[in-house]
């Protein structure tokens, strides 16, 4: 499958000699999960829908963890299956563990806020640092790609989009691709995620990484890495 290359021009006119000297010698590109870090989580909406279908807390999750390479949710991020497709697997992926979940009101659980402290941060960042959006998302559903999540979309240099891409995070590819386009090693690179399991790839690969549990937390421990105020 051919990847889509999403480089864009470098904001201003940063260059990479004056990071010299300073901690920007080693960080030089701040990478961000998309949803439960530029957004709101999606994991939140999860829970009231669960509470609406007196399922237990989490199940959702569950489900979509169990056979993370082939259960529906994998294939609807690696855009294999249509909306139908997805729906149809999902709910057969719920019955069998005894609960009935539609599976469209799963995909409108992605329907998520821009957290404007988070863009804020982003707009400065980017004068410095090369910045990229690493997304595990769906050719429909929450593609950021209109509205607010557009203009979000807008301010990174490289966005690497599991749907385009056809590999998803925690792929240790996923992470190469936008290593690539960035023209960065990974040990030059900070990667922002709420989930662990995202985060231990990247890890391994040499990145900082910050799990995003406390949006305002992680911001203050970027804050530390890049030797900014964020």
């Amino acid at each position: 499958m051919t990847v889509v290359d999403y480089r864009r021009q470098p904001p201003g006119n940063v260059a990479r000699a004056e990071r010299c000297n300073t901690v920007r010698s080693v960080i030089e590109a701040v990478l961000f999960d998309f949803g439960g870090v530029i957004t709101t989580s999606p994991f939140d909406n999860f829970a009231l829908l669960e509470q609406r279908r007196s399922v237990p807390a989490d199940t959702i999750r569950k489900i979509n963890s169990t056979n993370p390479d082939s259960n529906a949710w994998a294939q609807y991020e690696r855009n294999d299956v249509d909306v139908a497709g997805f729906c149809e697997l999902f709910e057969a992926e719920a019955m069998a563990l005894g609960y009935e979940i539609p599976g469209q009101e799963v995909l409108d659980c992605l329907k998520t806020e821009i957290r404007p402290f988070m863009i804020d941060a982003v707009r400065k960042i980017r004068t410095s640092f090369r910045t990229a959006m690493l997304t595990n998302n769906f050719s429909a559903g929450d593609d950021p790609g209109s509205g607010s999540h557009g203009d979000a979309k807008a301010l990174f240099e490289v966005i690497i989009e599991s749907s385009k891409a056809g590999v998803r995070k925690p792929t240790p590819r996923f992470y190469e691709l936008a290593c690539e386009a960035l023209e960065v090693a990974p040990s030059a690179c900070v990667f922002l995620d709420d989930l662990g399991i995202n985060l231990k790839p990247a890890r391994a690969m040499g990145m900082t990484t910050i799990k995003v549990v406390d949006p305002h937390v992680a911001l203050a421990e970027l804050s530390q890495v890049l030797g900014m105020d964020l």
